[in-house]
């Protein structure tokens, strides 16, 4: 590795500890053997094992992020709707004229020939 370069630092400090917890339990569901991490040391780890607990992290990490979105914008959406009902757009009076103009629409174009 290059000088300078700087290797396993978080971008969000706060979250080591959570991180943390997280690789433990993907490990654990993994059924990786633990008792080679020595004082939070995985050297002693095969690299397809620490592999295999990084893909999954992220992978989890994906489908959290795309559920919030897709959560999100299923709530911006459902405001937006409630915000334009609530606006008037679509209240009794707008749709008694609309009701009107249906019936004399119809029965103009009923006599029509």
């Amino acid at each position: 590795m290059g000088t300078g370069q700087k290797s396993n630092s978080y971008l969000v400090q706060a979250a080591s500890p959570a991180l943390d917890r997280f690789k433990y339990e993907i490990a654990n569901e993994l059924n990786i053997d633990l008792s080679k991490v020595q004082g939070g040391y995985w050297g002693y780890v095969a690299s397809r094992e620490t592999g295999a607990i990084g893909g999954n992290m992220v992978r989890r990490m994906i489908e959290a992020a795309e559920r919030t979105l897709a959560e999100q914008t299923y709530a911006d959406v459902k405001a937006g709707f409630q915000a334009g009902l609530s606006a008037g757009s679509y209240n009794t009076q707008n749709q008694n004229q609309l009701q009107s103009q249906y019936k004399a629409n119809s029965f103009n174009f009923g006599n029509q020939q």
